[in-house]
């Protein structure tokens, strides 16, 4: 490849990420601008003067109990969809276990559903096993349609590891259990870091859950309080893009501590 079509690529690629961060950018410096200052007919693409009373603002609006909810929420239904879409991935992929492509099948048929079509039905579940008004109730939704999702994505994975990696530890002594906590988890562990941030990103985001099967709002995640900022007569934009911007910030944090996982984990698909 020539120098110039290098630069020419690389530029171009620099005005893509440019306007695909350009919402982010301006829904940050939004949060620090005043109402009138968002109103004015010319648009300013940088604050005039920085206020931080949206954000004072919103602190005062309980936000430290939606953060703690949302992470409750999302951190539950993380471990849970782990602990039960791995072994599952991984016996798929392993055992011919009776019945496994329909199973597959109706793997992908639940992510092809909206939210609102298992809305109703988990919400009477729930209401009969008393699950209403608790953390469980998100939890076990997001776990739900989670677990499918990983388990399809890992088994695509476990394919893909040699048997004689199983086979050589089982000479060595490893029974099947030992075998798969000693070798295959570590092997995996970038795909799992994969769906494990992937269903922690999709529980973080959860609103129609959460509202749905909590009516006390002492249990609602940060999407509830970023609802909330709407107001009745009127959107005070500064302080919605105040909740916005904090409500992104633990995401785009986990992202960037492991973005070297989540890559491997992408484009994994072989055994060095």
């Amino acid at each position: 490849m020539s120098r110039r079509k290098e630069w020419a690529l690389n530029i171009l690629g620099i005005v893509f990420v440019l306007i695909f961060l350009f919402p982010v950018y301006w829904m940050i410096i939004t949060a620090f601008k005043s109402q009138s200052e968002i109103f004015q007919s010319t648009p300013t693409f940088w604050p005039k003067d920085f206020q931080l009373t949206s954000f004072i603002d919103i602190f005062k609006d309980n936000v430290g109990q939606y953060f703690l909810n949302s992470f409750m929420i999302a951190g539950l239904a993380t471990i849970l969809v782990l602990v039960l879409a791995v072994p599952s991935a991984y016996g798929l992929a392993r055992f011919n276990v009776r019945g496994k492509n329909p199973m597959i099948l109706l793997f992908l048929v639940t992510q092809m559903l909206p939210a609102t079509v298992i809305l109703t039905p988990l919400f009477i579940v729930f209401n009969n096993f008393h699950l209403l008004n608790t953390y469980w109730g998100p939890v076990l939704t997001c776990a739900t349609l989670g677990v499918p999702f990983s388990v399809l994505i890992l088994r695509t994975f476990f394919l893909g590891i040699p048997k004689e990696l199983e086979e050589a530890a089982s000479i060595d002594g490893c029974g099947r259990f030992k075998t798969f906590i000693r070798v295959i988890v570590p092997i995996s562990y970038p795909s799992i870091v994969v769906c494990g941030a992937i269903s922690f990103f999709f529980s973080w985001g959860d609103l129609i859950f959460s509202m749905t099967f909590n009516r006390n709002q002492d249990l609602w995640p940060l999407t509830a309080g970023i609802y909330n900022a709407i107001g009745r007569y009127g959107i005070e934009w500064n302080d919605l893009m105040a909740f916005a911007t904090v409500s992104v910030l633990p995401v785009i944090v986990i992202f960037i501590i492991l973005q070297k996982q989540l890559v491997k984990g992408l484009v994994s698909g072989s055994i060095k």
